[in-house]
């Protein structure tokens, strides 16, 4: 009877050894999500945080010491947060500068990709009252001034100012118009492209309100049909600069709140520019503005006074190609400079400069990129940054003296390492994965010191025991050109060395982006075992172009961009196809947005190596997509024909010969329908024969519901039909 309950055991664990991977499991029961510590809000004393508690049906904010974990005390009850009777979620909360005070945002409306509008509540914690941020309709971006007596917000593309105090609402702005005048809100293609939707900022003393007019008035539109249900569609239209086409005309204005006088900062009389950021310096009446051309191969930091507009140029950089913009500017508390990130010396690093804009020395150097400023600890003269020293695939927490003396790994293991630093730099959260390792959070002082470990996902490592999994595994390889390019693999389930398979290869491959990377991809990685369940190898190869190997190899796909990147794939493919275990005759490409675009010139003008492509969300020629980034790598269609003509994909459909699915979502505001409309009437033009599927009102992510389980269905049905 032992014998029997001994060889039973071992059945039942061969058995949940070989749990199947389902798209299911992935994208409908969420069943490989891995945990975080949510909620782990550091508090101004840089030693506690906050966190919501439930209690009954509702939620408290709660107090909590960091190095401990112990619980301190209430700091708002649920209960108490109530506007007319009504009880308000504690769910969407941001402190005040001095924690008096809570914004509680409610009822968001999603806008783009970082832009929502919302109602807004203000409490004030110790004596319990609510306010009501503005009756006149939903807000953006509710800001308080420094001394927390006030809020600005937009609303209906006006800036507004509300006074807790008298609750007085004024109007820094009246001109305001949908798709004329922003204020204080980017244009599409500025929160696209510069990464930042509001462009407004308190002075240090709140004397003075800075923000960004657009006059997107000479800006054509686009338009989008929405399905929902009505006898006629919804038609949602906005402003998109395309290619060589007009942007946004910019102003920078300084309102006075005593006075309620408004200025405008002298810009230059060029109007064919940009305005990237606007920033306060230690100076109360100074403001530093970021202006830079039109083909984004120089940058200026001027100096605009506050008081009358005058300003003048205090740092200037050139590049052949294009400069990219950062949040790393930072101005020391000691008022004695600045720090500044530059590629100036081949890779990226930080600069120490004077308020004056002279090079003080040079903080980060050697062959390697900075690839993340964390910020500046003023008492240690310590910087904090993550960088590619240990190579592309990997990114290291480092800290470093302001003279660029003492650096430290602050890392403890090869992989992804990522940190947040509490108020005063004690205490850091890491993030730590690696390719085959879930994230584990830990607490750690600024030393690198390990206090604590706030969540190691042990639950998410003994499930993956369950499944047959095979390790992500990386190799270099050189191309004919004698380029050498950071791959990884994942083999198929069972690997037999004897055997052939066929490949499905991904990448993105974009300028500054990577996709080969030695960390954790929570729904990447299980799509790919579910792959290697199925019998095929994943591949991906990041090409040139990619980040954090210098700016050469970066730069070197500008006014051509596909050109290199389409050879490398290539030169992927016929690599392993090099190899005794993979088919040659079966290898696949997908990819999305820039990876879609990459997908459809593989299977057009690779068409001798891939057998089959999908292409999700692609561009398939340059002069639909926005002139922000486009003009960035290419500059204007009409300064470089070829380099839109000779990479665009629609260009090259007669080329193909294996099985293609074109994937598009009819509602994407970034990549738009259009770009696989005109793909798919190409590719009748010429009679070739292609699948297409279209996911009505989605936008680029193509998510919602059940779109994500039906999108890798889909994908997962054409693999395992024709490769």
């Amino acid at each position: 009877m032992k014998k029997l309950l001994v060889l039973f055991v071992l059945f039942a664990a061969t058995l949940a050894a070989q749990n199947k991977i389902t798209v299911e499991d992935i994208w409908l029961k969420y069943s490989f999500m891995p945990a975080s510590p949510d909620g782990y809000n550091a508090m101004n004393d840089g030693v506690h945080y906050t966190d919501l508690e439930q209690a009954g049906e509702i939620y408290d904010l709660v107090k909590y010491e960091i190095k401990s974990g112990k619980k301190i005390g209430v700091l708002v009850k649920g209960d108490d947060v109530k506007f007319n009777g009504k009880a308000i979620s504690l769910g969407g909360y941001s402190f005040s500068p001095d924690e008096s005070k809570i914004i509680l945002t409610t009822e968001s409306e999603h806008i783009y990709r970082r832009s929502s509008k919302a109602a807004n509540f203000i409490y004030d914690i110790k004596n319990k009252k609510v306010i009501e941020l503005s009756s006149g309709g939903k807000q953006m971006f509710p800001t308080f001034s420094p001394d927390c007596k006030k809020v600005a917000f937009v609303r209906d593309n006006n800036l507004f100012i509300k006074n807790l105090e008298t609750l007085e609402e004024t109007k820094v702005t009246t001109d305001g118009e949908y798709n004329k005048i922003k204020n204080g809100w980017a244009d599409w293609v500025y929160e696209e492209e510069f990464s930042k939707a509001n462009y407004f900022e308190w002075s240090s003393n709140g004397t003075y309100l800075a923000y960004v007019k657009f006059n997107e008035t000479n800006v054509k539109e686009y338009s989008m049909d929405m399905y929902n249900g009505a006898l006629y569609p919804d038609k949602t239209t906005f402003k998109y600069p395309k290619a060589g086409e007009d942007n946004s005309i910019v102003y920078v204005h300084v309102y006075d709140v005593k006075s309620g006088n408004t200025i405008t900062a002298d810009i230059g009389s060029e109007k064919d520019i940009y305005i990237p950021r606007i920033t306060w310096t230690n100076n109360d009446a100074s403001l530093c503005i970021q202006r830079m051309n039109r083909l984004q191969n120089k940058i200026e930091l001027l100096y605009a006074n506050a008081k009358d507009g005058s300003s003048k140029v205090i740092l200037t950089e050139e590049a052949k190609t294009y400069i990219d913009i950062t949040d790393y500017l930072t101005f020391l508390p000691d008022n004695s400079g600045f720090i500044w990130c530059s590629e100036m010396d081949e890779f990226n690093h930080l600069y120490y400069y004077s308020n004056e804009g002279k090079l003080i020395n040079q903080i980060t150097k050697g062959n390697w990129d900075v690839i993340d400023f964390k910020g500046y600890d003023a008492k240690t003269k310590t910087l904090f940054y993550t960088s590619t020293e240990r190579g592309a695939i990997n990114r290291d927490l480092f800290s470093v003296k302001l003279n660029g003396t003492g650096k430290k790994m602050l890392s403890t293991a090869e992989g992804f390492t990522d940190a947040d630093f509490t108020n005063g730099f004690k205490y850091y959260v890491s993030s730590y994965s690696n390719a085959n390792t879930p994230t584990v959070y830990e607490l750690h002082s600024a030393d690198g010191k390990l206090i604590k470990v706030l969540e190691d996902n042990a639950k998410l490592k003994e499930k993956i025991k369950s499944y047959t999994v095979s390790p992500k595994t990386f190799f270099t390889f050189k191309t004919s050109e004698n380029v050498e390019l950071n791959g990884f693999m994942i083999k198929p389930h069972n690997f037999d060395p004897n055997k052939k398979y066929p490949v499905y290869m991904f990448a993105y491959n974009g300028p500054g982006s990577n996709e080969c990377n030695n960390s954790w991809e929570s729904f990447e990685y299980w799509w790919h075992q579910l792959l290697a369940q199925e019998g095929y190898m994943v591949v991906c190869v990041d090409g040139r172009g990619t980040l954090g190997r210098g700016r050469q190899f970066k730069h070197c796909t500008y006014l051509q961009l596909g050109k290199l990147e389409t050879i490398d794939q290539i030169e992927a493919a016929k690599y392993l196809g090099t190899l005794p275990y993979v088919d040659k005759t079966r290898i696949g490409f997908q990819g999305w947005s820039y990876g879609g675009y990459m997908a459809s010139l593989l299977i057009s003008k690779g068409a001798d190596y891939f057998k089959a492509a999908i292409a999700v969300a692609p561009v398939t020629n340059w002069k639909y997509y926005d002139n922000i980034y486009t003009e960035r790598f290419l500059r204007k269609p009409a300064d470089n024909k070829s380099g839109y003509e000779d990479n665009s994909p629609v260009n090259f459909v007669k080329q193909i010969k294996g099985k293609f699915l074109l994937i598009h979502g009819s509602a994407d505001d970034n990549v738009h329908y259009q770009n696989s409309m005109e793909m798919a009437k190409a590719l009748v033009m010429h009679n070739i024969p292609f699948e297409f599927m279209t996911y009505p009102n989605k936008n680029h992510g193509i998510y919602g519901g059940n779109t994500r389980l039906h999108l890798f269905n889909k994908m997962l049905n054409f693999v395992k039909t024709n490769l």
